[in-house]
């Protein structure tokens, strides 16, 4: 006898959308490592990102190219919700429903017939784009007897960033809002206290991909913790997923320390034998996130044009003339501080010493990021 199949739909319990005036989460799996294209023109070519234990590989179709930085505005959008209704004793599900009001005034964009149409491109490249990762999976065989790094290797997760989504409508054809599914991965990452952060809203205002992304790095990292943490220029890079050449990254870093664009952070640079460190900590007061620099232009350039537009900054470039750098401290956060045995300057042709550390918070943290 033929079992009736159930989709996944029917299983799950309807959450309804919020009132969208709450504070925006994210969760924090999502700002430490690339899960998203950081270009706006469509980006095919896979992230392969690995270190120690965590694996991840990001695959897209060229219908749609890879889910962007801007596409996870949903999913802080979704993150949000999921964590006020837990915290009002709501119940939750993988299953929502909004209206594209709800969503695009949440992330603080439009709500004309073009952002309607964009918000539902964005939903297709987050429904068609893969992940694979060992974040959070199990040992594959922890009772291996063949070596160390058989007991530790840890299996992989597969899902979509959104199972599936439709459009819904009431019985005269009305619109009603978009249905969508979150996959279990994140939907157990939001529920964990542990792995959520609250960002500020100005962050839907930055324009550039790698300023969303650096500031989800920064805010990751660096919490609010008082004297800051740092990173090393390269390993910022390969945290990144971009597809730039590492000399124009490393030019587009500058640009960004430059216009300290980072809404709540102040951001230096900092240097030791053949490599540059970001250094970042919280700012005194909050920092305009459409700060704009004198380029050498006839006019003013918002920090959201292209970097081509913009001097590198001269070298030495330290917002507040610091001149000692933090101190490495090798106990927190240890998914973050990991050996690597590459070349980590800016100029990796001539560097020709080991990178002993990447990203050192002050010895006076020693704890995680808040």
């Amino acid at each position: 006898m033929a079992r009736s199949r159930t989709s996944e739909r029917q299983q799950l319990e309807l959450f309804r959308a919020l009132p969208s005036n709450l504070a925006p989460r994210d969760a924090q799996d999502l700002m430490a490592y690339p899960f998203f294209s950081l270009a706006k023109s469509p980006r095919t070519t896979p992230i392969d990102y690995r270190a120690g234990p965590v694996a991840i590989r990001v695959e897209a179709v060229p219908e749609h190219g890879m889910a962007t930085i801007w596409d996870a505005d949903i999913l802080i959008w979704a993150a949000s919700q999921i964590v006020e209704a837990r915290d009002n004793g709501i119940r939750t599900s993988r299953l929502m429903i909004a209206t594209p009001y709800q969503i695009l005034t949440f992330v603080g964009r439009g709500t004309g017939a073009r952002d309607y149409r964009r918000l539902k491109a964005a939903l297709d490249r987050l429904q068609s784009t893969t992940v694979a990762t060992t974040i959070r999976q199990p040992p594959r065989n922890p009772r291996a007897h063949s070596g160390a790094a058989d007991r530790t290797a840890r299996r992989m997760h597969r899902f979509s960033w959104i199972n599936e989504w439709t459009e819904r409508s009431d019985a005269r054809g009305n619109p009603e809002g978009i249905e969508l599914i979150v996959p279990d991965w994140f939907y157990k990452a939001v529920l964990d206290d542990a792995l959520i952060l609250t960002i500020d809203r100005a962050y839907f205002g930055l324009t550039g991909g790698l300023e969303r992304w650096l500031y989800r790095i920064v805010r990751k990292h660096g919490g609010k913790q008082t004297n800051g943490w740092h990173f090393d220029f390269r390993h910022l890079y390969l945290k990144s997923g971009s597809l730039s050449p590492f000399k124009r990254f490393a030019f587009e870093l500058r640009a960004i320390v430059k216009r300290q664009a980072l809404p709540g952070y102040s951001l230096f640079l900092e240097f030791e034998a053949r490599r540059t460190l970001l250094a970042f900590e919280p700012a005194p007061r909050r920092q305009a996130v459409d700060a704009v620099v004198l380029s050498g232009t006839r006019s003013i350039v918002p920090s959201g044009t292209a970097p081509s537009c913009h001097r590198e900054p001269e070298p030495g470039l330290n917002h507040h003339e610091q001149t000692d750098n933090r101190a490495p401290n090798l106990e927190s956060n240890k998914d973050s501080n990991f050996f690597r045995g590459r070349h980590s300057g800016e100029n990796p042709e001539g560097d020709a010493s080991p990178d002993p550390i990447t990203d050192v918070p002050n010895p006076r943290n020693a704890g995680g990021a808040s």
